[in-house]
């Protein structure tokens, strides 16, 4: 879901995100040619976009979490003190009981999800996905994870077309052509789960087809080495190889991430081949992997001046996967499994 550099967040975990609430509420002038017919408007009109997507604002207010939906620790100030007690310790393994809980949250994930998608359509905006993910997540008595993360504004990351990651949800209706990925993450009763897929919007042009399928492929493919002694940096050597056969790069900056009862933690999870990441999997780890792969040669990003969306540099689409996995005595346990997509599989 949500990464950094080190534990699958962001590359500058300790940037503040005041100017997110800012932007949110200003109010543009009636003349600026970035404001559009139906009072939305672009709200980094100078900025240098690489791509033809642009923003929609204003953001809707922060949705409400009832008071008795238990809460992790960032849920006020936007601090995770538990991410940053733990940092440097290596990974936790998890006792059968946690495990279990674990299965729990991330079967919880995955039916959000899957509510989530039932949605995905033209004309429909990513601020109303991000409220059918919010209203799916509390009804279940959870709470979403991203929401108030680091201060980030909403309860799952949309990200349509060349942005690779951590997409804001706003006003922009999808159109026929897109692709959008939604990356949900849940946490109850003490515990995350963290899965995300990337869809169609209506029928997609055949580079957007190849990338998608090569974005599942790489991740199902890791998954298949994942056991009792397999080394996390060998993981890369399974997934590069299948995007570049596409004609695609693996982004470097973002990377999976352990995941229990904190959001992000050790293991780190590099995706490219010839990475340096250490530690071997062990019964009773969880984490995340999730490939961002790139149309095209170039793996490099660059950030709007929200300081979350990442996007390609060269404007090209992205597409991402990602699912939460336990290790297990005998080899490896998909926690946030979902049903076959024939869109991905069947040629």
């Amino acid at each position: 879901m949500l990464q950094s550099d080190r534990e699958g967040f962001m590359t500058s975990v300790g940037k503040s995100h005041k100017a997110i609430h800012e932007i949110a509420t200003r109010q543009p002038l009636i003349d600026d040619p970035n404001v559009h017919k139906d009072g939305t408007y672009n709200p980094f009109g100078t900025f240098r976009y690489t791509g033809d997507l642009r923003p929609r604002y204003p953001l809707s207010s922060k949705r409400e979490v009832p008071p008795h939906i238990k809460r992790p620790d960032y849920a006020e100030d936007g601090i995770p003190v538990s991410e940053t007690r733990r940092a440097g310790q290596p990974p936790q393994i998890l006792t059968p009981e946690e495990q279990e809980k674990m299965r729990t949250v991330c079967r919880m994930g995955r039916d959000i999800l899957d509510a989530a998608a039932e949605f995905v359509r033209p004309g429909v905006t990513t601020d109303e996905i991000d409220e059918v993910v919010h209203n799916e997540t509390i009804k279940r008595n959870a709470y979403p994870s991203p929401l108030g993360y680091r201060n980030f504004p909403k309860s799952v990351c949309t990200s349509v077309n060349e942005v690779i990651c951590h997409g804001i949800p706003d006003k922009r209706k999808l159109q026929e052509g897109d692709i959008v990925n939604i990356d949900v993450s849940v946490y109850y009763d003490g515990f995350h789960g963290d899965l995300n897929e990337t869809y169609p919007v209506g029928r997609v042009d055949d580079d957007s087809k190849k990338l998608m399928r090569a974005a599942r492929r790489s991740l199902d493919e890791a998954i298949k080495t994942c056991k009792p002694g397999a080394l996390f940096r060998d993981l890369g050597k399974v997934i590069e190889p299948i995007a570049k056969k596409a004609d695609c790069a693996v982004v470097r900056t973002y990377c999976g991430h352990g995941i229990n009862t904190l959001f992000h933690c050790a293991p780190n999870v590099p995706h490219y081949a010839k990475n340096r990441a250490i530690g071997t999997m062990k019964p009773g780890m969880t984490f995340t992997i999730e490939p961002m792969i790139n149309l095209g040669t170039n793996w490099d990003i660059v950030h709007w001046p929200d300081d979350w969306t990442a996007t390609t540099v060269d404007g090209k689409r992205s597409a991402q996967f990602e699912e939460t996995l336990l290790i297990t005595e005998t080899g490896v346990e998909i926690l946030t499994e979902g049903r076959r997509r024939a869109d991905l599989y069947d040629d």
